[in-house]
């Protein structure tokens, strides 16, 4: 990267990152204290009005994508196409590792923004996107099953999942891809080199054969959300990552009871049949060195991710950030897993808000904390430090690197709330409130039922409100309050609490991403899986009142085709634009039989016969250009 354009990127990163992150931190308004958790519910009578500025769309199943009226939404970039001129053009019956490797990922999920000065007058910006995971009976015509896989079929999967940093362009109103942009860059779980950092590298439980020294792991995978550091750098998350493990550790090996914790021990998998590492009969360390949070400079290509082991390791979901009035940088993720735990991480430095380069390896020191839920409205962070508490050698703990492998294991023992299946955690710089989204947990008893987790059963998720002290995010007290219990207000039978002027079409269930928008609003994305057909909605993109008299109503923005999923849902700097994930279009259930490429629900967004459904990236531009909402 020249100097010129260097100087260029750090004054507009200053004035477009910092002051927008760590200003409104510091001059962040405040809601009084709560000491009782509550619903989102309003005393005042239904004449009041949305801060959403359009029209609802309704609930609804269908093949198409639709969006308010007013806005037009058009894809920007599909599964397969070339990111380079030296990549082949899309063609499903001949892909190979090469080709996906300069090609668009599969499974697109979380987007982030990172605005570049413009060129010619024109917009320019870089998405870094998530490929969260494969799906072989969509990607290949010759896959009816996982034992029809054969080595390059693996190959070409890992070669599709991970990242894409993709440079955009504004050209006549549009966003388009700019082809062999210096900074295009697909990171693989087959070939990418990833330093590992912080408490873990090094340590004994992170060699492999491969790698004797412990410091370096081969790939990236099942890369859910994410999240921007305010200095630019891109945090991408890795969440189900047992799911490609297979075989059985040799009896009473070190690693059994950690890894039955993990969910990684005895389990078949297509990958670890074909690649030795991902066996952890022949590879037992392997597994230690995934479940982490990824950092990436998308600016230079040339510089290796780096697994943030001081993180911790689970079913990272995303690792949104925020500054606090200290300065320190504090990091909210959620384990996405049935009854596990809602974290968060404080860096131990300040950030840097002068020279960029000083905050590179911010994220090696800090604290990590797990949060405990009271009854009473109250948060406890509970730190997970090594010799803290019952976190010593006596539980299996000899140094902060087994705290931070063993993440849930520490946890347990700290007595953390197992929550609902927390998926993004979303804080608010604006008003010093942070969004904790649980998405469903089905497995939950009723002797089990609390205060933030109000229904066994849970098939429909909630939405948390914490509210940070003062604004103070590194804060270890916190307030919590019910935002709103997710599902159709209208039965009684799944006990959902909406704000009482929630439209027909404005509630949703299974609440996944988030994002705030630039006038402090949420926005919400939702994962139903099989229960759209129970909704009777597919998935989508909602407006939610947080604040005023409308706090806790919904809105519906946009729905996805059916079969697919809203992600990643992410507005450029100015507002006018709105980036969303559609991912796994065209799935049925494997019981209808539409569960394979030929045989979809839809093959959107081409429709065309010869051509599978492909995940892709949709931007949403108002009619007039003005903000979006």
């Amino acid at each position: 990267m020249s100097d010129h354009f260097q100087t260029i990127l750090n004054r507009r990163m200053n004035r477009r990152l910092f002051l927008k992150k760590s200003a409104l931190a510091s001059t962040v308004a405040i809601a009084p204290s709560l000491s009782l958790p509550s619903f989102a519910t309003s005393t005042m009578g239904s004449n009041t009005t949305s801060s959403f500025d359009f029209q609802e769309i309704t609930h609804g199943i269908s093949d198409q994508l639709v969006v308010a009226p007013g806005y037009d939404a058009n894809v920007l970039i599909r599964w397969g196409e070339p990111l380079f001129t030296d990549a082949p053009a899309f063609d499903v019956n001949k892909q190979t590792p090469f080709a996906q490797e300069r090609q668009f990922g599969y499974n697109n999920d979380y987007i982030g923004y990172l605005p570049l000065p413009a060129k010619n007058t024109e917009k320019r910006a870089l998405l870094c996107i998530n490929h969260e995971y494969s799906l072989p009976k969509m990607m290949f015509p010759d896959i009816s099953a996982e034992k029809d896989l054969t080595l390059e079929h693996i190959n070409i999967e890992q070669s599709s999942v991970g990242n894409s940093i993709v440079e955009i362009a504004m050209m006549n109103g549009e966003w388009k891809l700019v082809l062999d942009s210096p900074f295009n860059r697909r990171i693989t779980a087959r070939t990418t080199q990833i330093d590992i950092a912080g408490p873990a590298r090094g340590h004994a439980r992170m060699k492999t054969h491969a790698d004797s020294s412990g410091t370096l792991v081969t790939g990236t995978l099942m890369n859910c959300a994410g999240g921007m550091t305010p200095w630019g750098t891109y945090l991408t998350c890795e969440e189900n990552f047992n799911n490609v493990f297979t075989g059985s550790l040799p009896a009473n090996h070190k690693e059994e009871k950690s890894y039955e914790r993990y969910g990684i021990n005895h389990r078949k998998s297509g990958w670890g049949e074909h690649d030795a590492r991902f066996n952890v009969s022949q590879e037992p360390n392997e597994a230690n060195r995934f479940g982490w949070v990824v950092e990436i400079d998308p600016l230079s290509p040339e510089k290796k991710p780096k697994k943030r082991s001081a993180l911790g390791r689970f079913k990272h979901e995303g690792a949104e950030s925020v500054i606090a009035p200290s300065g320190q940088l504090v990091v909210y993720m959620g384990d996405d897993a049935a009854n596990e735990y809602l974290y968060k991480f404080v860096s131990t430095d300040s950030v840097d808000k002068t020279n960029i380069q000083n905050n590179l390896n911010l994220l090696d020191e800090g604290t990590l904390y797990v949060a405990r839920f009271g009854e009473s409205g109250g948060v406890l962070w509970m730190p997970l430090v090594h010799n803290t508490g019952p976190l010593t050698a006596k539980h299996g703990f000899f140094s902060q690197a087994d705290v931070v492998i063993n993440a849930r294991m520490a946890a347990d023992l700290l007595k953390a709330t197992p929550l609902d299946r927390p998926e993004d955690v979303v804080p608010n710089a604006s008003t010093g409130k942070v969004y904790v989204l649980l998405t469903n947990n089905t497995k939950r008893q009723q002797e089990h039922v609390d205060g933030v987790n109000p229904r066994a059963h849970n098939k429909y998720g909630q939405i948390v409100e914490i509210t940070e002290p003062k604004g103070d995010f590194a804060s270890t007290k916190s307030q919590w309050e019910m935002l709103v219990v997710a599902g159709d207000p209208n039965d009684k039978n799944v006990g959902a609490k909406w704000h009482k002027n929630t439209s027909d079409n404005g509630w949703f269930a299974c609440p996944d991403n988030a994002v705030v928008d630039h006038n402090g609003r949420l926005w919400v994305s939702t994962d139903q899986g099989d229960i759209a057909y129970e909704t009777g909605t597919n998935d989508g993109l909602w407006g939610l009142e947080t604040e005023g008299e409308e706090r806790g109503t919904g809105k519906m923005f946009l729905r996805c085709p059916e079969g697919a999923e809203t992600t990643g849902p992410m507005f450029s700097d100015d507002g006018t634009s709105l980036f969303v994930a559609i991912q796994h279009p065209g799935v049925g259930s494997s019981e209808s039989g539409r569960d394979s490429l030929h045989h979809p629900v839809n093959r959107w967004p081409d429709d065309d016969k010869n051509n599978p459904p492909r995940p892709s990236i949709v931007v949403v531009q108002k009619h007039d250009g003005k903000a979006i909402g």
